[in-house]
């Protein structure tokens, strides 16, 4: 095996892995998971606002 068909190889392996990791990203069953990952930030920045509302009334 020469060294180009190493590098081709390569890139495949790559394009292969690249490819999978699209398909899982977008999978329906990930959806769920990546919403609440993504709206996690929201939470937590209301949890300190309550926080935060409740000390200054007492």
């Amino acid at each position: 095996m020469d060294y180009g068909t190493l590098r081709g190889v390569i890139t495949l392996i790559i394009l292969t892995l690249f490819i999978i990791i699209v398909i899982w990203s977008y999978s329906k069953k990930r959806k769920s998971a990546f919403d609440k990952a993504a709206n996690s930030i929201f939470e937590e920045d209301h949890k300190e606002e309550t926080n935060k509302q409740e000390t200054n009334n007492v």
